[in-house]
């Protein structure tokens, strides 16, 4: 049985942190995992930066309401879970993640979770587990399914590279170019027609 597992920002929804950035007027934020391969200390560096505007998790929840999915995303997903299972695997956290879920119909998340101070301030950040992308899908194979793989980032490449077919969507001319066994896509009809071929 095969199943799909998806990145979330920057193919399903735009990045929360460029949002961010751009609404809080702080150029810095707009630094993601496409920039910064070590996700532990492109977060450290993040709420760093957060404390020293005096910004919290009322800021950030308030720009991600604003934001929709990507155009097509919403379309995408339910072409294939008519097909198949698929779960999105995501370093984002639970108190960014779940206004976007609900703009997508609630497909299955697995992500992160954020350690947030009574006044509202983000104090530390937790990960379900090391390197949980691939070990995800490692787990997910272990108990019978053929993953196929699909990201944007650095920290996508792992679970690509781990499943039966990978996928690069939209991502960065760097990675492409450091990658170019990798089928790359940048519009949804090819990107699903690529899944939808790896199924057979």
């Amino acid at each position: 049985m095969d199943i799909v597992c998806l990145d979330m920002e920057g193919v399903l929804t735009p990045e929360i942190w460029i949002a961010f950035a751009e609404a809080s007027g702080i150029p810095e934020l707009r630094r993601t995992t496409r920039d910064e391969p070590d996700y532990d200390k492109l977060m450290t560096w993040r709420l760093g930066i957060l404390a020293e505007h005096g910004l919290g998790l009322k800021e950030i929840q308030d720009t991600i309401s604003t934001v929709d999915p990507l155009p097509g995303a919403h379309e995408f997903l339910d072409h294939l879970r008519e097909r198949t299972q698929v779960v999105i695997l995501s370093d984002t956290f639970e108190q960014f993640a779940m206004p976007l879920m609900r703009k997508l119909g609630y497909p299955t998340l697995l992500c992160n979770s954020l350690e947030v101070a009574p006044d509202g301030r983000i104090t530390d950040f937790h990960m379900r587990c090391d390197h949980s992308k691939l070990t995800t899908v490692r787990a997910l194979q272990s108990v019978g399914f053929s993953t196929i793989a699909a990201g944007d980032s650095f920290n996508d490449l792992e679970m690509i590279r781990a499943s039966k077919a990978g996928f690069l969507f939209r991502s960065t001319d760097q990675i492409k170019a450091d990658n170019p066994d990798i089928p790359a896509f940048d519009d949804f009809e090819s990107f699903e027609a690529a899944i939808l071929s790896a199924l057979g």
